[in-house]
């Protein structure tokens, strides 16, 4: 894709043009371009949240999907537990729990039942 169709998928978009916003969100996912889909996500697009939360995970990018939690992304915080519990960083469950998270608040009450993870 060149600049100039770039330019105008986005100018488009902008006008609220779906298609354009679909190809827009496309495009930046299969370049891996997190701040095309940042900048797709923050106007309000929730396919681009959604392919953002994605490839921040598959990417292993805690701050963002720290970020995306902190602006109430469920999927984003979803996926910090999941990569919290993997590594058993009690600390990132415990921040997860202060905010109230019911998942990260299970996992830690689990590990203190269990500590050693022997069963």
């Amino acid at each position: 894709m060149t600049e100039a169709e770039l330019l105008d998928l986005r100018s488009r978009a902008a006008g609220g043009d779906q298609d354009a916003i679909d190809e827009l969100i496309e495009n930046a996912t299969e370049r891996g371009d997190l701040d095309e889909l940042r900048r797709l996500a923050d106007s309000g697009s929730s396919d681009a949240l959604d392919q953002l939360v994605e490839l921040a995970g598959e990417r292993g990018d805690l701050d963002e999907l720290r970020r995306l939690a902190g602006n109430g992304s469920r999927d984003a915080t979803d996926l910090l537990v999941e990569a919290a519990t993997e590594r058993g960083d009690i600390a990132e469950l415990r921040r997860l729990a202060a905010d109230g998270n019911t998942d990260a608040a299970d996992t830690l009450a689990d590990l203190d039942q269990d500590p050693d993870g022997t069963g």
